[in-house]
C-alpha cells in the first residue's frame, strides 16, 4: 500500500475531507505520500545495506574499508561470504578447520591441508580448474592470514583427458564451444 492510500484511509473516518481522486485534498495527500514513499524506499535500502547478510553495494564497501584485505570476488553473495569469513578471524584461528574457515575470506573455496611435514601446508582450490583468476591477490591474502611460520605450497588441478572427452568427444566440439586448449583443460562442469 502506498503512503497516499494509507493517509487517505487514515483520514477517511473523520469525514471532513473530500478524498476522491482528482480533488485538492487527494492531490495534497498524493504529494505527501510520494515524498514518504521515497523516504520509505531509502530507509529500506539503508536497512538492507546495514546487514552483512543482505548488503549488496555500499554496505559491502564500508565493511571492506574496515578490513586490511579486500576479497577477490565476483558476485555480492561471494563477497558477503568472504567478508563474513574475514570477520571471524581471531587469534586462535590456527586449527586446520579454523584455518580453512579463515581462507574462505579469499573469495574462493580454498582448502589448506597438512602435508605431514612440520610447518608445511598445501593450499588448493577444489572448485576451480587451473590457476584461479586473481590468484596473485588471493596469494597475498592467504599468506597474511596463515601463521607466518608455515611454508605454503599451492596445488592446482586440471581436467583429465577422460573429463574433457566426456564434455567434448572431438576437438571440433571443443572448437564449437569456443574453447582453447587451456579452456578445455580448465573448463568447470557447472553440474558437479
Amino acid at each position: 500500500m502506498s503512503y497516499e492510500s494509507y493517509l487517505a484511509e487514515l483520514l477517511r473516518p473523520l469525514g471532513v475531507y473530500d478524498l476522491r481522486e482528482g480533488t485538492v485534498n487527494r492531490g495534497e495527500l498524493a504529494a505527501y505520500g510520494g515524498a514518504l514513499d521515497g523516504v520509505g524506499a531509502e530507509l529500506d535500502g539503508t536497512a538492507r545495506e546495514m546487514s552483512l547478510a543482505t548488503a549488496e553495494s555500499f554496505g559491502l564497501e564500508r565493511i571492506e574499508a574496515l578490513l586490511p584485505y579486500r576479497p577477490v570476488c565476483v558476485t555480492a553473495d561471494q563477497r558477503r561470504r568472504a567478508l563474513a569469513a574475514l570477520l571471524r578471524v581471531s587469534g586462535d584461528s590456527f586449527t586446520p578447520a579454523a584455518i580453512n574457515d579463515t581462507l574462505a575470506g579469499c573469495g574462493l573455496n580454498a582448502v589448506a591441508e597438512e602435508t605431514g611435514e612440520p610447518n608445511h601446508v598445501q593450499v588448493r582450490f577444489p572448485d576451480v580448474a587451473g590457476i584461479p583468476e586473481g590468484f596473485e591477490r588471493m596469494k597475498e591474502i592467504i599468506e597474511e592470514l596463515l601463521p607466518s611460520q608455515l611454508e605454503i605450497g599451492y596445488k592446482f588441478w586440471y581436467n583429465t583427458w577422460a573429463m574433457a572427452r566426456d564434455r567434448h568427444p572431438t576437438w571440433g566440439d571443443a572448437m564449437a564451444a569456443a574453447l582453447s586448449w587451456y579452456g578445455v583443460a580448465t573448463e568447470h562442469d557447472p553440474w558437479v
